[in-house]
């Protein structure tokens, strides 16, 4: 039985009613914004605290929106946004990895008029000269995960920060209580020098006597852009490299999944994981773990709720809500295979892999999005 108590179910029609207003607000001319008028105090009961009375049109963008994780993560946040009677329209742009397109989408939606925009700068601190002028432009600019350089109130308004060095601080103390006596710990991350990893990798080693912990492998992380093939590449090249791994840490537990058997063929157990959780991470533990006795599981939640609080921030400043208690997300711990707390090890075979239990979204209306 999955336990499913700390999630809410999302609906999707609401979703879907903000992507029709995103298309056709696209296909139209300015949208506006700056002057709409207010919510009445009717429409406004039930809303949540974070949600004003001012409407506003929102612009949402991305770096990079093209795999399972970004379209989960677009679709939470429009679907935080619909939570508010005050958002009148949501404008999406896909960077689609190009930096230039990037910066183009953010001066695109401060030349439509949006209100707020709350923005995944992939490429860093190479977009805070647009993020900058759209917040002196008058619009509430809401930055979040990758840091951007800059500082709140001067390049834009918050910075909506990762505490990836708590996620770092959970897997040592999980790394402890399964290996007391210490062992070799091979960390994989993203691109070179991402705050993320850096981050991780800081609450590693708080955590982590180095007399007991040797961390191994390229430092601070063995370098993987978060690639399944580079992955199997990096992790290939460890095995042939060291004869005892006894844990591997990644921040992106999905990709490791067609790595992994390269320990099977190595004629090796697979060793301890801890990293974030993923449906198709989730099935292949349930399918390997009776052949791997050294094969224990703890995930944090991967993260797609991130941009909920990104957007309550945006959307409180810009409607006249409440602001939110925190301005920095963090990762709940997620799955543990050996103590089942919070969970236990969670799989659901008849829904794609490229889905992330951990996630506020319904399993089934993540796997609608993927259709």
């Amino acid at each position: 039985m999955l336990r499913r108590l700390s999630r809410r179910p999302t609906s999707m029609t609401a979703v879907v009613l903000t992507v029709a207003a995103m298309a056709l607000a696209g296909c139209g001319s300015d949208s506006g914004g700056n002057d709409q008028g207010e919510t009445s105090q009717a429409d406004l009961e039930g809303a949540p605290s974070w949600c004003g009375p001012k409407k506003i049109t929102l612009g949402l963008t991305d770096g990079f929106g093209g795999n399972s994780w970004r379209l989960v993560t677009t679709a939470s946040g429009k679907d935080e946004a619909a939570k508010c009677p005050s958002v009148t329209d949501v404008l999406y742009a896909d960077g689609q990895g190009d930096t230039q397109k990037s910066i183009a989408d953010i001066q695109g939606m401060v030349a439509k008029g949006v209100d707020a925009l709350v923005v995944f700068p992939d490429a860093g601190e190479a977009m805070l000269p647009a993020l900058r002028s759209a917040f002196q432009a008058g619009v509430v600019t809401v930055p979040y995960r990758v840091n951007p350089g800059g500082k709140d109130g001067v390049d834009y308004t918050k910075y909506i920060a990762l505490d990836s060095v708590n996620d770092g601080v959970n897997w040592g103390n999980w790394i402890k209580e399964i290996l007391p006596d210490g062992g070799n710990v091979l960390f994989l991350s993203g691109p070179k020098g991402n705050s993320q990893g850096l981050g991780e990798a800081e609450g590693l080693k708080q955590t982590l006597d180095p007399e007991k912990y040797t961390m191994i492998g390229e430092q601070p992380f063995e370098v993987t852009n978060w690639d399944p093939a580079l992955s199997q590449k990096v992790l290939s090249a460890a095995i042939a490299k060291y004869d005892k791994i006894d844990v591997i840490v990644s921040d992106f537990g999905p990709s490791l999944v067609g790595a992994l058997p390269e320990f099977t063929k190595a004629g090796r157990s697979i060793p301890a994981l801890a990293t974030s959780d993923g449906n198709v991470l989730g099935c292949f533990w349930k399918d390997n773990e009776k052949d791997n006795p050294d094969f224990k599981l703890m995930t944090i939640a991967t993260g797609n709720d991130h941009v909920r609080l990104a957007m309550q921030y945006a959307i409180a400043e810009a409607t006249g809500g409440e602001l939110p208690s925190s301005d920095t997300h963090q990762h709940d711990l997620f799955e543990n295979s050996v103590t089942g707390d919070p969970n236990p090890v969670e799989c659901e075979p008849d829904l794609p892999g490229d889905i992330y239990l951990s996630a506020e979204m319904s399993p089934e209306d993540q796997a609608a999005l993927l259709k």
